[in-house]
């Protein structure tokens, strides 16, 4: 199968084989939210992995090509790592989302400063951010998107079986076009709380220039950070709402790649 023999057969076949099948799970687990999150031991991707590829060797009749280590195999692996980094950077689009809405509202609040590193990424990220994306985790666990997302993975192999797995430029542009809908995503989270704000700079700045005497600005930060704070709570059935939506878009977007 790729031209050096152990001596064991249709064992080593086989192995190479689920080796080979591998390949595109762990590509889309690395690029994928949660799965390929920072905090998450490399151990833990690699035992998912290869748990997810010994069942897709026993539920799709996959083959790997026979010469593997050749200029065609290596092609071969190369478009199974397409495949994979597509599937998982389409649901990472998803997720950068409240990210995103978190940093708008910080930066309308004036705590734009409040950052701190986001374990799952290791990056700088606002502290809103952070609660932002744990609260989309959580619905994306509740509603089950993982199972759908491993399903649509698991899939693609009918999709683009081994030596099929160019993606085209037609897929590609479709990709990078789900970013538009990352932003708009983002703005929809953000707009209940900007509004409030907007509102609450309005009458300060209303009552700072009618009375310059009670220096209201000194008093714009706290009230913007008090507002922004109601604003989230009255807004938190809304943000839920949202959450599932993002989730829904990032599985559908998922599920165009495949087409």
């Amino acid at each position: 199968m790729i031209g050096l023999s152990f001596g064991f057969g249709p064992v080593e076949a086989e192995f190479w084989r689920w080796a080979f099948v591998m390949t595109r799970i762990a590509a889309a687990l690395f690029a994928a939210p949660l799965f390929g999150a920072a905090d998450v031991p490399p151990q833990v991707r690699v035992i998912l992995s290869s748990a997810l590829a010994a069942f897709a060797c026993a539920w799709l009749p996959i083959a790997a090509p026979p010469p593997l280590m050749s200029a065609a195999g290596f092609l071969a692996v190369a478009g199974e790592v397409l495949v994979g980094l597509s599937l998982g950077f389409v649901l990472q689009i998803g997720f950068t989302a409240p990210v995103m809405a978190a940093e708008i509202i910080g930066g309308v609040m004036g705590m734009s400063i409040a950052t701190g590193i986001d374990p799952s990424t290791g990056a700088q990220s606002p502290a809103l951010g952070q609660y932002f994306r744990v609260v989309l985790t959580l619905v994306f666990f509740a509603l089950g998107a993982h199972l759908a997302w491993i399903g649509l993975l698991v899939d693609s192999y009918r999709v683009f079986p081994p030596g099929q797995t160019w993606i085209g430029p037609q897929r590609i542009a479709m990709i990078v076009g789900f970013g538009g809908e990352m932003f708009v995503a983002a703005v929809t989270m953000a707009l209940p709380v900007v509004l409030v704000l907007l509102l609450v700079q309005v009458v300060t700045g209303v009552l700072g220039r009618a009375a310059p005497a009670l220096n209201l600005f000194s008093l714009g930060l706290p009230a913007g950070v008090l507002a922004a704070i109601a604003g989230m709570i009255i807004a938190a059935p809304l943000f839920t709402d949202d959450c599932a939506d993002l989730v829904q878009a990032a599985l559908t977007d998922s599920q165009a790649v495949l087409k």
